[in-house]
Parts: C-alpha cells; sequence; structure tokens
C-alpha cells in the first residue's frame, strides 16, 4: 500500500536527514576548528613578535651600561633565565649591527630544532641616536598554544555535538509522530481493504487528512451498501458461466501469474485450483516433467499484438493420457489495455485416438487391398498370357484362388461401405419378426468351409430350442453373426471347437446368443476398446488380416440399430465368449 510505503520512507527520509544534518554539522564544526586554530596561531605569532621587541629594547638598554665580556655573561645570565623559567621559549640570539653573532643561547642550553614553532625578529636600536646596533631571534615552541587549541577544539566540538545531538532527538521525534499518525491511516487503509468500510481514524496532529480519509471511508461505506451487492451478483454470474464452459480456460495477468482457471481446465491439467492459482503458468510441466507452456508464451510475447489478435498461437501438450489443444490469446480491458492473456483448452483426446485409428484403418486397408488385387493381377495375367501350358486342374485351381480374394475383396469393400454407411446415421433398417436359431444355423453352415480349413469344429448346443421370434434386420443380423464367427476362427487355434448357444435372459426382455472360442483370448486393458472403430490389439492379432471395422460394425448394427447390447468376456490363451442380446419388443414403426 501506499501508506505503507510512506511509513518506510519516513523513516528513511529521517536517516537521510540525519547524515545530512552530521555532514553539515560536520563541516561547519571543521570549519570552526580551522578558524578558531588559525586566530590562535595569528595570536601566538604577534606574542612571540612582541618577546623578540622586548629583547631587543633590553638588548639596547644592556649595551649602554656594559661592553665586551660582561655583556656577553649580562646576556647568557639573563637568556638562561629566561628560557629555563618560559617553556614556550626555546632559544635566544643576539647579534650586532654586523650580523655577528654576540650570544645564543643555543651554545648552553639544549632544544630540538623541530621543536620550534615559530621564529620572531626584532632589530636593535640605540635609544641615543636611533642607530641599528643589532638584532634579537627568538625561537617559540609553541607550548601554549597548543594547550590552548586543544581546548578550543574541544570547546568547539562539544558545542557542535550538543547541537547534532539536539538536531537528531528533534528530528527522530518528528518522524515518530508523523510515522505513528501514517501509521493510524494505513491500519485504516487496512481495514477498508478487508472490507471494513466506515472505518474511522482520529489524529490530532493531522486533523485535515484524518477528516478527508473518514469522509472517503464514509463514502465507500455508503457505495458498498448500494452496489458491492450488486457487482458481487455481477462476478458471481460471470464465474458461473466460466465454469460452465466445457472447455479449459486459465486467466493470467502481465507477470504469468494464473488468476482464474476453471473446473474444466482443473480436470484436463488433472490438478487442484489451490495447486494452480498464484502460481505462474511456465512453470507447469506436462506428463513427461516437460514445461508445456513456456516456450509458447514467450512466441507468443515476442509476436506482434495486431497478429495475436488475428491468429491465435496453437499448440498441443500432453497431460497424462489426456492430449490438449491450447490457444493463448491476449486480453484487454474497456480502455484497450493490455492485461494479461488467456489460455483456452480442448480436449482432443478423442479426435487425436481417432486420427491415429484413421491413419492405421487407411494404412491397413490399403496393405489389405494391395494383397488380393496383386494375387488377381498374377493369377488372371498368368492365365491369359500362358493359359496354353497347364492343364484343366491347374486352370481350375487358378479360377477357385481368384475367386476366393474376389470374395474377401468384396467382404473388405463392403465393410468399408457399411460402415460410411452406418456412420452416416442415414440407413433406415426395417426389422420383421424372425427365428433367430434358423439365422444362426444358415449363418453356421456357410461358414463352416472356413472352419474346415483349420480343421475346427463348430458347435450349435441347442439347435431344437424353442425360442421366440425377434424383431430384427436379417441382412444386417446376418452380417453381425458371420463377424462373430468369422473371427472366432481367425482367432482361435487349430483343431478346436467354436460354441454357439442362444436363450433367453432371466427378465423376459431379451433373447441373446453367444459364440465362444478357445482362441488367443484378449487382454483385461483392451476388453473396452475392441469395439471402436479402427482398433486392433497390438499382439498377435497382426498376423490375422483386418481393417479394424468389422467389431464396430457389429456394436453398431445390435445397439444402434436394433436397441440391443453386446458384451465381451475374455482371457488371454484361452478364449473369448461374444454375446449378443436382441429385445423382443421394440416399436411398431421399426416393422415391415
Amino acid at each position: 500500500m501506499k501508506i505503507n510505503f510512506q511509513i518506510n520512507n519516513q523513516v528513511k527520509f529521517a536517516i537521510l536527514g540525519v547524515v545530512i544534518c552530521s555532514v553539515i554539522i560536520g563541516i561547519i564544526a571543521g570549519f570552526a576548528v580551522d578558524k578558531a586554530q588559525k586566530r590562535l596561531e595569528s595570536a601566538y605569532s604577534d606574542f612571540a613578535q612582541q618577546i623578540s621587541v622586548n629583547f631587543a629594547q633590553w638588548y639596547s638598554d644592556i649595551s649602554k651600561t656594559t661592553k665586551g665580556d660582561n655583556r656577553v655573561e649580562a646576556l647568557k645570565e639573563y637568556s638562561k633565565i629566561i628560557v629555563d623559567g618560559n617553556k614556550d621559549i626555546a632559544f635566544i640570539e643576539f647579534k650586532n649591527s654586523g650580523n655577528e653573532v654576540v650570544y645564543s643561547s643555543k651554545a648552553d642550553i639544549p632544544y630540538y630544532e623541530e621543536e620550534i614553532a615559530i621564529n620572531a625578529n626584532a632589530p636593535v636600536i640605540s635609544s641615543d641616536n636611533n642607530e641599528l646596533i643589532g638584532s634579537v631571534a627568538v625561537g617559540m615552541t609553541g607550548e601554549a598554544i597548543k594547550t590552548k587549541i586543544i581546548e578550543e577544539k574541544k570547546f568547539l566540538l562539544s558545542t557542535f555535538a550538543a547541537i547534532w545531538l539536539a538536531f537528531v532527538i528533534l528530528l527522530m521525534l518528528s518522524s515518530f509522530l508523523i510515522s505513528r499518525e501514517l501509521q493510524k491511516l494505513y491500519t485504516g487503509v487496512k481495514e477498508i481493504s478487508t472490507g471494513k468500510f466506515g472505518y474511522k481514524v482520529e489524529s490530532d496532529n493531522m486533523a485535515e487528512l484524518s477528516a478527508a480519509f473518514n469522509n472517503m471511508s464514509k463514502i465507500l461505506s455508503t457505495y458498498e451498501e448500494q452496489n458491492i451487492e450488486q457487482l458481487r451478483l455481477e462476478r458471481n454470474k460471470l464465474e458461473a458461466v466460466l465454469m460452465s464452459i466445457i472447455n479449459g480456460v486459465i486467466v493470467c495477468d502481465n507477470s504469468d501469474n494464473i488468476v482464474l482457471a476453471n473446473n474444466a481446465a482443473l480436470s484436463m491439467l488433472d490438478t487442484e485450483e489451490d495447486k494452480l492459482i498464484n502460481t505462474n503458468i511456465q512453470d507447469y510441466t506436462d506428463s513427461h516433467n516437460q514445461k508445456c507452456f513456456a516456450d509458447k508464451i514467450e512466441e507468443f510475447k515476442d509476436t506482434p499484438l495486431n497478429i495475436i489478435e488475428q491468429k491465435p498461437i496453437e499448440f498441443n501438450i500432453d497431460a497424462g493420457q489426456k492430449t490438449i489443444k491450447a490457444m493463448i490469446s491476449p486480453m484487454f480491458s474497456k480502455q484497450q489495455d493490455y492485461l494479461g492473456y488467456i489460455i483456452v483448452l480442448l480436449d482432443i483426446t478423442r479426435e487425436t485416438e481417432v486420427n491415429k485409428l484413421k491413419n492405421t484403418f487407411i494404412s491397413n486397408v490399403s496393405h489389405e487391398l494391395r494383397t488380393p488385387v496383386t494375387v488377381l493381377r498374377t493369377y488372371i495375367d498368368t492365365l491369359c498370357n500362358n493359359a496354353d501350358d497347364f492343364d484343366e486342374e491347374t486352370k481350375k485351381e487358378f479360377m477357385q484362388t481368384i475367386d476366393k480374394e474376389a470374395k474377401r475383396l468384396h467382404e473388405m469393400v463392403n465393410d468399408i461401405l457399411d460402415f460410411s454407411r452406418l456412420e452416416s446415421g442415414r440407413v433406415n433398417v426395417r426389422k420383421e419378426y424372425a427365428n433367430l436359431t434358423e439365422l444362426l444355423q444358415q449363418n453356421i453352415e456357410q461358414i463352416k468351409i472356413l472352419a474346415d480349413e483349420k480343421e475346427m469344429g463348430i458347435i450349435f448346443e441347442n439347435p431344437n430350442q424353442k425360442l421366440p421370434q425377434v424383431p430384427l434386420n436379417i441382412e444386417s443380423m446376418d452380417r453381425v453373426i458371420r463377424n462373430l464367427l468369422s473371427n472366432a476362427i481367425k482367432y482361435s487355434n487349430e483343431k478346436t471347437n467354436i460354441v454357439v448357444n442362444t436363450g433367453i435372459s432371466e427378465d423376459g426382455e431379451y433373447i441373446w446368443f453367444s459364440v465362444k472360442d478357445n482362441g488367443i483370448g484378449i487382454a483385461k486393458e483392451n476388453l473396452e476398446k475392441i469395439f471402436e472403430r479402427f482398433y486392433r490389439v497390438e499382439n498377435a492379432t497382426h498376423t490375422v488380416k483386418g481393417t479394424g471395422l468389422g467389431l464396430h460394425l457389429v456394436k453398431m448394427t445390435v445397439e444402434q440399430y436394433h436397441h440391443g447390447k453386446i458384451t465381451v468376456e475374455s482371457q488371454e490363451n484361452v478364449g473369448s465368449t461374444f454375446t449378443v442380446y436382441l429385445p423382443l419388443k421394440i416399436d411398431e414403426s421399426e416393422l415391415v
């Protein structure tokens, strides 16, 4: 929130103020100390010069009363007393008018040149005739000024430190008071943000701001009473519509964070709302642990919006056993401000599987058609070009092969045509009451020749059972029976039996017949798929020729056009049993 931001800034500004104040006071203090030091040094220099003038006067006076060695002794004695008694004077040196040293305390009193802070010189003038009779040089150690400067610095620094401390205390107190008032406003804003409209703030130091805040809070409270319920209703309507959409919808903001996802999207991605909302969409991984959205979202961001609006980015992702088609489109406000993007998800698992099965079907059909066509062309070409070279028995064998392959080709074409015709939904299957037992016996006799080739037997367990007639379309039911019998022969081992049985259901509403074989069987995971169009089990059935349409046509004929049902029980390497249930009563309008 902005209030919180201001509180944090208030602390930062207070610290910054302390730093700036410290720097300014430090600069002023340094300037004051430097100025005081220079002032003291100037005063000390004047003091040294005055001492040299005093010594010059004394030298002038003593020059009148003494001469020669007596003068030197007097200068020496006087100099020793002065130097020993005053730590600020390092040496005294007297010269004559010829600039020759008359006496210097340097020779008698130890001193260090580096300790001399100031050298002062004064000319010696005779009081009688104002003539220059010599000069005096004084070396000052600066002891007095050093102590004075230290004391002056301490005084100034303590003064400025007191000023700095007072300013800091004042600044921090002011910052604390302002922060406290802002904290009250911050608390008020937090309360309002949670829906507590009408919350009041009491502040003596910021009365106008508090009054404005309380007025705003009152207005929001009134607005809430009048409009919040309506807004919530509209929002609930929007969410209800979104949640009821059959396609998945994911809404992401500018930072790629997921802000909304409907139930369809959660189901397609096989996840839960709390695991998806407020996460980054680019971090979502598919069933192969790959970030399936990241690359496409980057492509979306790199593509101009005017192009994206005309042609959204589309791609497929894998989510467990599902194939999901995703489309990314930009999202704008009423003012055409870019807010983020929407990802629409479509479950195309079924379409993908159908396309795959269609491709497999086309490949199988192409292969299946190529074989009989090739055989037919080969045998016919041989007979046409070399008929005189074969005897009648060979020619007959050739013609039988041609007839067999032609029938096989005819059956495949019929399956394809029947599939197309039944899938179109334009078939008008008219029914009549028929004897199911006779229909089964006729088809068993017709297909027995195929069983004989594998030395198999077809056993009809109860051919003499008295069953009521059942309404059915004889032509289409013939196809169902032949398909089940031919499959039983194809997928059974040689020298085994196929058992056909009939009966009436316990509720008396259906008449049923079953075809049981002792073949290779069907795995449990494939039982629900064997009736799908173009589906063929991935096992030894690949050695058996077919288009993958037979059982699909059987199921469609039984359930869609005869309102019955078909079931299958199977065990691998043991065998399968297909059972067809046909209703004994139907709508009279379906009869011939």
